[in-house]
């Protein structure tokens, strides 16, 4: 049977309690112990100092050597009365009693009560202190030698304290340390209660338990993401990166980063500037050897109080190429949406004729359809042959006789040498989005029957595509800054966008763009891209 685990709170009351009791313990036992030392030296040196004033008392050396006991007794209960020892006893040079309180054990030897004659004192001459179990029982015994006028030792003095007055002082103090330990164990399990209620709300109330696998599945977490992440705190120090971050900044593999200064590992980190200012910094491009990075870096704050950072980032390539999918996929949508606009419209319309019985209108505009496509069809077999730029530009081509304008591509084009290194969803993606702008701005400033021009060469060392609209035409002073993100000449929201991606794309290619007024005083985009990228 498991038992049940004890929560945080009682595993801090119980601990904290253990330590108070052990603590206490310890420092009580070591107290009474020092005390029990400190009260038997004071007994033990009272009594030596009895004993000694007792043997250079006036008549106490000549009644020794007289042996006379009828002098000494008296004398010893009086002064065992007067200094509170518990006996005074005398004896001769050689031990035996001439005075003791109980008066049957004078004239026997003083060995008899502890095994102790007191021959240090007698032969050797000097006081010294025992602690001993008697005829009296337990007592704290201070002994010196009695010595005449001639310096001769002639007798003993022995001086006795008992110990129960040290015991009863040690119980009395023993009792009090229990109280002490009683109300430490109390208080420290108020504090224990205390500290771990504000110990858990700083945690949001979770275990310990529960702390180790968020943390398990934070770690797992973060390596299952594809992007870089990297998180310091407020002395600049990394406290969490993972794999992702580790391989696309090209970082060591084997070397612990966690506790290192984010400057040290990267000199030119903008997080810092986020740390100082508070901040955010969103799609920053940054360039990490031969490639470009997009980071986001947020400042982390716990409430008021910036406490660190964080930046996610990941390859700008490996975004481009999101994103030209998703282009690729946004214009395979539009080609099928035009043309199934394109050919509703035909077939409604032939079938209003055909109900009507004008079967020859209906028959001509069948054949104009016809003979359109064809023509365009045979143009792109010849001119474009392959097939992902001529589903592009037939796309674009359905999708312009929607908008109710044109796009007419030169006869005299010509693109079938194309580099089979060159990306095509690149090409289509550079392609679509210039002839999707001229579009734009001839819808906007003619409304209708505008016309889009496209011409197209492979002839030489470089791609030609030249696309000219009849647009409002750009200023000189914004051609410059057309490719910058978010710049448009649209006032609406969702542009500035696409001629940026164009622009980086044909960096990628190592290709070219220039802007030029056209003769209808639209605009002329001419894109060339090498054939060899170098």
């Amino acid at each position: 049977m498991k038992l049940p685990q004890l929560k945080l709170k009682q595993r801090m009351i119980l601990i904290l309690g253990i330590m108070a009791l052990i603590q206490t313990g310890f420092i009580g036992l070591f107290a009474l112990h020092y005390l029990e030392r400190s009260l038997d030296e004071q007994i033990a040196q009272r009594a030596l100092d009895v004993a000694k004033t007792i043997a250079v008392m006036p008549h106490v050396a000549e009644a020794v050597e007289q042996k006379n006991s009828n002098y000494l007794q008296p004398l010893s209960l009086s002064l065992a009365k007067t200094t509170g020892a518990r006996f005074v006893v005398i004896g001769d040079n050689k031990g035996i009693r001439l005075a003791h309180p109980i008066p049957e054990k004078i004239g026997y030897s003083m060995s008899d009560d502890d095994g102790d004659s007191g021959s240090q004192a007698l032969i050797q001459g000097y006081g010294y202190i025992a602690k001993a179990v008697g005829s009296l029982g337990w007592s704290m015994r201070g002994k010196t030698p009695i010595i005449n006028p001639e310096g001769n030792i002639v007798g003993i003095i022995s001086v006795g304290y008992d110990l129960d007055r040290v015991n009863q002082i040690i119980n009395r103090y023993r009792l009090t340390l229990i109280l002490v330990i009683l109300c430490s164990f109390m208080l420290s399990a108020v504090i224990a209660v205390w500290f771990a209620s504000h110990f858990k709300s700083a945690i949001f109330g979770l275990e310990p338990e529960q702390i180790a696998r968020l943390f398990d599945e934070q770690r797992a977490t973060l390596e299952s993401v594809r992007e870089g992440i990297i998180a310091i705190n407020n002395a600049s120090e990394i406290t969490t990166i993972n794999q992702a971050a580790i391989e696309t900044l090209g970082l060591p593999k084997d070397i612990n980063l966690i506790g290192r200064k984010v400057d040290e590992i990267l000199p030119d980190s903008s997080m810092l500037s986020v740390l100082k200012s508070g901040e955010p910094q969103f799609d920053s491009e940054v360039w990490r050897g031969d490639h470009c990075i997009i980071a986001n870096r947020l400042p982390l704050k716990q409430g008021d109080t910036i406490i660190g950072a964080v930046s996610s980032f990941r390859r700008k390539d490996e975004l481009d190429m999101i994103s030209q999918k998703l282009t690729r996929i946004q214009q395979y949508a539009d080609t099928l949406r035009s043309q199934s606009h394109e050919y509703s419209n035909k077939l409604h319309t032939i079938a209003g004729l055909i109900q009507i019985g004008a079967t020859d209108q209906a028959l001509q505009l069948i054949g104009q359809e016809t003979q359109s496509h064809q023509a365009l069809i045979k143009l792109l077999m010849k001119a474009v042959p392959d097939p992902v730029l001529a589903g592009c530009l037939l796309g674009k081509y359905n999708r312009a006789r929607e908008m109710g304008l044109s796009l007419v591509i030169d006869p005299e084009s010509e693109m079938t040498s194309l580099p089979d290194k060159l990306p095509r969803e690149q090409l289509v993606s550079i392609l679509g989005n210039l002839i999707d702008n001229a579009l734009e701005a001839t819808l906007n400033y003619h409304a209708r029957e505008g016309i889009v021009q496209l011409s197209m060469t492979d002839l030489g060392n470089d791609l030609i595509f030249e696309i000219e609209d009849q647009g409002p035409g750009i200023p000189l002073e914004q051609q410059d800054k057309i490719f910058e993100k978010g710049v448009s000449s649209k006032s609406n929201d969702g542009h500035g966008y696409g001629l940026h991606l164009v622009k980086n794309l044909l960096d990628k290619l190592n290709g070219t763009i220039t802007i030029e007024s056209s003769s209808d005083g639209g605009s002329r985009f001419t894109v060339y891209i090498p054939k060899n990228k170098k």
